[in-house]
């Protein structure tokens, strides 16, 4: 439609004569998106982009649609007919319009997509787990649902969470082959690291080729996630390309990170990452290489797999490819490495797919978030300097006069920020505070959520908006009742106040966590796909809350304790290590040192702590007993 009707110089001719016009960046103004896009899925059944909605001059909707074409056609009316007929309206019956438009905002306004249920009923992790495995996991070519597939990165991190508490293998492995299989698949970048946003076939082939911040930041995390539990070096090796990835292709100067890169370029959707069969065995002809072994490893063909081309993937998996072929797996590595590098400088001459220069502080807050846990689980302490950098700019560039901002370009700070601004920055600096034992990202985040709660809060319903209550520029507020391509600003902020009662003991955070979690408790039994992020922190509830203090001078000995904490995801356990001289800022850390000299690691629950250990065995033995009747005895 952008190519067919809003480039159209006739069709802008009568827009601009009979409208006032807005174009809207749904990923700068998802408060926009969000009120209309209810209003459209009200007004028509369904919802998606582009999307159209014809408004009165004080926002009421009382026209809308998707896709309309330039010329009408298969019983649709063109974009003109019904642009005309619209104005038509509005001139002609201006009182029914009115009164329509009025209606619809009412219904909205009024409308619940859920009620919240009367208490937390933890057996909807259960239920949602046993429905997703039986009617929505493809047990061949891996992953959820039908074409296009999309990555599903918090439904699979939710699994690999919920199988270190539950023991379950087929939870694992439906996680793992969904992984593996994207992994293999067009829809990561086999060359430069990053995954593009989804893949139009069920194979995981072909992808639509534009690469998202927010996809590649989430996906660190499950495979970040996956790879500590597996010890598999495939797992860990994609989620190094994709730290490289976000670090080379998508970081600026300042150590945050871009929006996206675009599937186009010269005009074609591709283009800079496909392969012609005769290229590619030019390319490779320069090397001391048998070509013919790395066209059947890349899947490439003469014939091409996509429109005459070939879309760069695995087949089969590495390490049946190097059984296969009778090779050693550090000769194979280092010949990989030689293809790769005469790939990526081939690709390097051709024009690149543009950039999308803005920076969103909710997806840097992803991605900050992603490059702890992942440094974490993998002991890469510089992907957390890293994380560092890049909070640091967004407090330091973001906040203006007291106040966070949702997105920067060129360094110039607009739009006031969003709920899922607030929550994602503040778990972000939670993160670091857990792995650096910093204050100061204690302090932030607390700030930054008492500042969410009394500006977004819904103390009717339970849950958060996703505007402020001193926003007045929609006509309706909306609140993010799903975790959709991104966590729902209230998911975060249920993981937000959980990680703050662990941290601060006052279990006033609980409860707001608890009330948000039963407002949508009942939506994840029915669509477990779109409730990822949440239903990670009911399995949190689930394996019982615990805090770890690990309390010591920087070096071997409480590096040796922070692994165990480390090593793999433990769901509800919310952990800081930190410099004894930190415990006067913390409360959790309040009175709490080493023992006899010697670092030590404090394992409570609900700021009730069993005695300190010191050594890493019996700090193992302490966090994998599992949950208790009860906090245990000091």
């Amino acid at each position: 439609m952008a190519h067919e009707s809003f480039e159209d110089e006739e069709i802008a001719e009568l827009l601009n004569e009979r409208f006032v016009n807005i174009k809207v960046d749904r990923e700068e103004r998802p408060d926009v998106d969000a009120v209309y896009m209810r209003a459209v899925q009200a007004m028509t059944g369904r919802g998606g982009w582009p999307m159209s909605v014809f408004l009165t001059p004080d926002g009421k909707p009382y026209y809308a649609g998707t896709y309309w074409p330039k010329d009408r056609r298969h019983g649709m009316p063109s974009f003109p007919q019904v642009a005309t007929a619209t104005a038509e309206a509005w001139q002609d019956r201006r009182g029914e319009v009115l009164e329509s438009a009025g209606s619809i905002a009412a219904t909205l306004a009024t409308h619940r997509d859920t009620d919240p249920a009367d208490a937390i009923d933890l057996t909807v992790a259960d239920e949602a787990a046993q429905l997703l495995l039986a009617r929505a996991w493809d047990r061949q070519l891996g992953g959820f649902g039908r074409a296009p597939k999309f990555p599903q990165a918090m439904t699979i991190e939710w699994l690999l969470e919920r199988h270190t508490r539950t023991g379950d293998e087929q939870e694992l492995g439906a996680a793992i082959h969904s992984l593996d299989a994207m992994a293999r698949g067009g829809i990561h970048d086999q060359l430069a690291g990053g995954f593009a946003r989804y893949s139009t076939d069920a194979q995981w082939l072909v992808p639509h080729f534009e690469k998202m911040l927010y996809d590649n930041a989430l996906l660190l995390s499950a495979y970040a996630t996956a790879a500590a539990l597996t010890d598999d070096p495939e797992l860990a090796r994609v989620t190094r390309s994709t730290v490289t990835y976000l670090l080379t292709e998508l970081a600026t100067d300042d150590g945050v990170f871009v929006s996206a890169t675009d599937a186009d370029s010269e005009g074609v959707e591709g283009r800079y990452f496909v392969w012609s069969h005769d290229e590619l065995t030019e390319v490779l002809g320069h090397l001391d290489v048998e070509v013919e072994r790395w066209t059947r490893f890349l899947g490439v063909s003469p014939a091409g797999n996509w429109e005459g081309v070939n879309v760069l993937h695995e087949p089969v998996p590495r390490a049946r490819f190097v059984e296969q072929e009778g090779l050693d797996r550090a000769a194979f590595d280092a010949e990989w490495e030689q293809v790769r590098t005469a790939l990526l400088e081939r690709r390097a001459t051709r024009v690149a797919p543009g950039v999308d220069d803005k920076v969103l502080t909710d997806w840097n807050a992803l991605a900050i978030r992603g490059l702890v846990r992942a440094g974490r689980l993998l002991d890469e302490p510089a992907w957390i300097d890293a994380a560092v950098r890049a909070a640091t700019y967004l407090h330091e560039h973001h906040v203006v006069d007291g106040q966070l901002h949702h997105t920067s370009k060129a360094g110039r700070v607009s739009v006031p920020a969003f709920l899922d601004d607030h929550a994602l920055l503040a778990l972000a600096d939670l993160e670091l505070l857990q792995a650096t034992g910093d204050p100061v990202w204690f302090e932030r985040a607390l700030t930054l959520a008492e500042t969410a709660h009394a500006r977004f809060h819904d103390p009717d319903d339970g849950g958060w908006f996703q505007t402020s209550a001193d926003a007045d520029d929609l006509y309706l507020r909306p609140k993010e009742t799903w975790d959709n391509a991104v966590p729902a600003g209230t998911s975060v902020m249920v993981e937000v106040c959980l990680v703050l009662a662990g941290l601060t003991g006052d279990l006033t955070w609980r409860d707001h966590a608890e009330q948000g979690i039963r407002l949508f408790q009942e939506g994840a039994r029915q669509m477990v796909s779109g409730y990822g992020w949440l239903l990670r922190q009911v399995e949190g509830l689930a394996a019982g809350p615990r805090e770890v203090a690990v309390v010591g001078r920087a070096g071997a000995a409480r590096d040796a304790l922070a692994r165990v904490v480390w090593s793999r995801p433990r769901p509800g356990v919310v952990a800081v290590v930190a410099d004894p001289d930190h415990g006067d800022r913390v409360p959790l850390l309040e009175a709490r040192g080493e023992v006899e000299g010697r670092p030590a690691a404090y394992v409570c629950r609900q700021m009730v702590c069993d005695r300190p250990v010191t050594a890493p065995t019996d700090l193992a033995a302490l966090l994998d007993g599992g949950p208790e009747d009860g906090p245990p005895a000091t």
